[in-house]
């Protein structure tokens, strides 16, 4: 008798990339079509701005797949789809800024693409991690001196006519030198020495003001002691946030306090019409939107200053509506979500600890925004990634992203295989 066959599993398809970025293009062009009439006359830059964008999508693809052949595209289909949003977006107001925001997020690509390779070659990283680690607090420093006062931080820094913020690129540092530091912690010259650059970053964040930043470092920081090994390093780092954290509580008692007293009060007469205007306003907007948008050009929120940076979400679900908001706030979780698949089967403890840290940034800054602008939780002032206008802002997003990129086992298929270490 001849033995039965087993059954199989069916094989799961991999998704088709240019079908999806077919995709992803009509949705570019039609939600660019769209934004170019709303200020009342025709502004090509929008449309010229999600034509760039297109171009340089398939371009990218189209390299990858044949010469690296290269398969995992997903998080850069997120990434396309969120850029394209914040272009539309901010050209439905400012179409000048549509096309300058276009230009950042080619640069974004650019970076990616530097840092996904450079994160290939641990070893290199390791040698590279002090260089980083100087390189990052000679910005702050510079920060600390030169920097001007806008909305009250210090953190706008300009030179030659170039204007940027020092602490976005010190972010990705952050996460570098961390995982670099962390990979294989075998004395304690490793682990002080990371606590010492994590102390040097909020305080200085601390000076200058930018609380919301602050934060995120913070976060990103108490994340990375998580993702080591939990032996008496790990608490030793937990204690030390902890103490940090309690430190600046009681240093910046009336700052904090300040920007505490809005919060769960911004509907109260002595805020309505001053500090919790923006939020009051932007709740509106919100429960005007409704499911599917009044259509983008018909909000008022995009009226609000900082329409196009901290409030950028609160346009998306005015105009755009709550189901295509809730597919933005879902996409950064499926970033999250990637990156935590990722790191189960890293190549090194190096790309789990900077993928899972890299992700945790991302998520925890997507929830500053939205929960602030929506007085869930205190307005730090900090921005959508990928979506909003910033060209730091988006450097830093698409080098965060190289992170959890390169924790992908397939993305290095092309040499063959990476020695383990």
């Amino acid at each position: 008798m001849s033995k039965s066959k087993a059954k199989r599993p069916p094989k799961i398809k991999p998704m088709n990339n240019f079908a999806m970025m077919i995709f992803l293009c009509v949705f570019e062009l039609a939600a660019s079509f769209s934004s170019s009439f709303a200020t009342g006359a025709f502004e090509y830059k929008v449309i010229l701005s999600a034509g760039i964008l297109c171009a340089a999508q398939w371009l990218y693809l189209a390299f990858f797949y044949t010469v690296f052949h290269r398969r995992n595209f997903e998080l850069e289909f997120i990434a396309f789809f969120l850029c394209s949003t914040g272009v539309a977006a901010i050209g439905s107001i400012d179409p000048d800024g549509a096309l300058k925001q276009c230009l950042m997020v080619l640069a974004g690509i650019v970076a990616f693409i530097i840092m996904v390779f450079l994160l290939g070659n641990v070893d290199l990283c390791m040698k590279l991690r002090l260089p980083v680690a100087i390189g990052a607090l000679v910005l702050l420093l510079l920060n600390l001196i030169i920097a001007k006062t806008t909305n009250g931080a210090r953190n706008w820094v300009e030179i030659g006519g170039i204007t940027f913020q020092p602490s976005e690129f010190v972010k990705v540092a952050f996460i570098f030198v961390g995982a670099a530091t962390l990979e294989k912690i075998q004395t304690s010259k490793n682990i002080f020495a990371f606590i010492g650059f994590a102390v040097a970053c909020v305080g200085a964040l601390i000076v200058i003001k930018d609380f919301g930043t602050a934060l995120v470092f913070f976060i990103t920081f108490i994340i990375i002691a998580f993702m080591t090994s939990g032996d008496i390093k790990t608490i030793m780092l937990a204690i030390a946030s902890a103490l940090l954290g309690a430190g600046i509580v009681i240093k910046y008692k009336s700052y904090v306090t300040a920007r505490f007293s809005v919060y769960r009060h911004v509907w109260e007469s002595d805020y309505y019409n001053s500090s919790g205007y923006q939020q009051t306003r932007t709740l509106v907007g919100l429960a005007s939107g409704g499911m599917l948008g009044l259509g983008i050009g018909n909000g008022n929120v995009r009226n609000i200053y900082a329409a196009t940076t901290d409030l950028i979400f609160g346009v998306l679900c005015e105009e755009w509506g709550y189901i295509f908001a809730m597919i933005i706030v879902l996409s950064f979780v499926a970033v999250a979500v990637s990156a935590l698949i990722n790191s189960i089967a890293a190549r090194s403890t190096f790309y789990s600890i900077a993928a899972v840290a890299g992700a945790g940034m991302l998520l925890f800054q997507t929830a500053l925004n939205i929960f602030g602008i929506t007085d869930v939780l205190p307005l730090t002032g900090v921005t959508l990634p990928f979506v909003s206008q910033g060209g730091s802002s988006m450097l830093c997003c698409w080098c965060t992203l190289a992170f959890i990129k390169a924790s992908d086992v397939r993305t290095y298929n092309y040499l063959g295989g990476i020695k383990k270490k």
